[in-house]
């Protein structure tokens, strides 16, 4: 335990889960900020954020203000007096009465080399180009989003077969460590924030239901990355069957077919694109399970056109 640093986390999703539960074994958590219960599934029920969950498990106070703005967030935050609030995914944009409050200030745990990939969907758009490489930056936060210093950042390769989700794993992991690492640096001083060199950023925006699509016009590599780069959200699909067919996994063979042709290769389902085929390795039928491509076949008349 370093005695000194009480330190409020801000975080919600899975994502953040290994960075809180990092921090709580180097310091005195005092307080745990996220997003409110939200309604989730068929029936509605209420669902706690994973950090949430895990603040409880560890015995943390725990608030989930709708706005951090609100009179009594704030209070609350004035009350447990942090000398650090460590931010990672939390999900809402922080104001200059919360980014001034902690003397050492607010540093966020962000999933992508800055300045490439500011914005809501850096591991996915990562993905997305076909970078070779992200990783993570912890930086010191500002008005702006993710133009903050930088403190500190960890370089990670992107496998061939990773989807936003394993990445997202993996960078959460990679970030819970460099965060331990970088800390008692950050806070002795002998770390001082880079400011960010302007002419190389590159913006990641929110993603939407829609931009899951896919155009069977549009190259077959750029297919896949769309395919890996959505899985789990907002998922991929094209319209089959008068219903959606969604795709998790996919690769590349050559071939030639044209745009949107449904084919059978190797004894699996294919789509042609331009440039190849589009195999889809697993997909899941509307109001379907998910399954492989292989079962999806021998239970569906009509593929091939």
């Amino acid at each position: 335990m370093h005695l000194m640093t009480h330190v409020v986390f801000m975080g919600s999703p899975d994502f953040a889960v290994p960075a809180l539960r990092a921090l709580a074994s180097h310091y005195e958590v005092v307080g745990v900020v996220t997003q409110p219960d939200r309604e989730s599934g068929r029936g509605r029920a209420l669902k706690s954020p994973p950090i949430k969950t895990l603040a409880l498990e560890l015995g943390l106070d725990v608030i989930q203000p709708e706005k951090l703005r609100a009179p009594e967030a704030l209070d609350q935050l004035r009350l447990w007096n942090p000398e650090l609030i460590v931010v990672a995914a939390f999900g809402q944009i922080l104001k200059p009465d919360v980014l001034t409050l902690p003397p050492y200030g607010c540093i966020n745990i962000h999933a992508s080399l800055l300045p490439r990939w500011r914005g809501a969907a850096p591991i996915q758009a990562a993905i997305l180009a076909g970078d070779s490489q992200t990783g993570v930056t912890i930086m010191k936060m500002d008005q702006g989003v993710d133009t903050g210093a930088l403190i500190d950042q960890r370089t990670l390769t992107i496998e061939e077969g990773d989807t936003a989700g394993s990445l997202s794993e993996k960078l959460s992991r990679v970030g819970a460590d460099l965060l331990v690492e970088t800390l008692p640096r950050y806070l002795s001083g002998e770390l001082k924030p880079q400011v960010q060199e302007e002419d190389r950023v590159t913006y990641a925006p929110m993603l939407k239901k829609e931009d899951g699509l896919l155009d069977f016009t549009r190259p077959v590599e750029e297919l896949i990355r769309r395919v890996h780069a959505f899985n789990p959200w907002p998922g991929t699909y094209f319209e089959w069957g008068g219903g959606m067919l969604k795709v998790h996994l996919a690769h590349a063979e050559m071939g030639n077919a044209s745009a949107g042709q449904r084919l059978v290769y190797q004894g699996q389902p294919a789509v042609g694109a331009r440039g190849g085929l589009l195999i889809l390795d697993q997909v899941q039928p509307a109001a379907k399970k998910t399954m492989s491509g292989k079962a999806f076949l021998s239970g569906t008349r009509n593929w091939s056109d």
